[in-house]
């Protein structure tokens, strides 16, 4: 983490860069409100994790003068499909990679991380991308990064307090999304899905909820990330779902409009 020594030299000022195979978005913010000040996605269309890092991003850099600013902290958040939940009381350190080989190939090659939910007893296993990492490094010394679904079941469970419901939560990207059911502060499922049509779409959907006797007449379905009413994959969940919302982000504050506080919910709580 970027951290200045003198409280005089401070500027009050953090920057949230999220990465995925896709491009990157970032925000800034005030870290005294602690509110979103500007907000920019860059989309670098699909690439290899075989690309020079230095190249797609050397652009982005040039042309948001922002991301060369000074911060006093500094944060990348590794958005990808490479993740997955554990218990506290199952947790061991020493191996990280046998968390992932069931959801995911693993190679021995692979670099290994974790972040802890202390609050809710576990530690979401992941595994960043180690170029994009080195490439920061050069651009800021020192940052902290995280994993989406990190921030993503974190809030969840933060919302749903005193909440005895349960409900699913489904988190859109470009090539996947997240399926989170939740009660009153308890994960009940974490599970990610790779599609390409809305068809795949809703098929995990009931899929998961037919695992976990949910009634399609009764349970409450919320879509949040790059989703909007009317499109493919909303009208898809609402002909099937009777009880279809996107998630309510009315309490997010910032000079964003509401879709986009939808699809960059979690960089906006990062």
């Amino acid at each position: 983490m970027w951290q200045n020594t003198s409280v005089i030299d401070k500027m009050y000022q953090k920057l949230a860069i999220q990465v995925s195979l896709n491009g990157l978005s970032f925000a800034t913010f005030d870290t005294l409100t602690n509110k979103p000040q500007m907000l920019k996605k860059i989309d670098l269309g699909s690439f290899n994790l075989t690309t020079k890092i230095e190249d797609l991003f050397a652009e982005a850099f040039q042309n948001h003068p922002e991301l060369k600013a000074d911060y006093d902290e500094v944060i990348v958040i590794h958005n990808n499909n490479l993740s997955t939940f554990v218990p506290t009381a199952l947790f061991d350190e020493e191996y990280l990679g046998s968390y992932l080989q069931f959801n995911t190939k693993v190679f021995e090659t692979d670099f290994f991380a974790y972040d802890e939910l202390g609050n809710y007893e576990m530690n979401n296993v992941y595994i960043p991308y180690v170029n994009m990492n080195n490439y920061f490094i050069d651009q800021f010394g020192s940052f902290d990064y995280k994993h989406a679904n990190t921030i993503l079941v974190n809030k969840l469970l933060d919302f749903s307090k005193n909440n005895e419901e349960r409900k699913m939560f489904v988190h859109v990207s470009a090539s996947h999304f997240e399926i989170v059911i939740i009660q009153n502060q308890k994960l009940q499922l974490y599970n990610t899905f790779e599609y390409k049509t809305p068809e795949d779409f809703i098929y995990y959907i009931l899929f998961t909820a037919e695992q976990l006797q949910l009634n399609p007449e009764n349970f409450k379905l919320e879509l949040l990330g790059k989703i909007s009413e009317g499109d493919a994959l909303y009208d898809m969940a609402f002909k099937y779902v009777r009880n279809t919302n996107l998630f309510d982000v009315s309490f997010m504050f910032g000079p964003i409009t509401e879709s986009e506080k939808r699809e960059h919910f979690i960089l906006l709580h990062s």
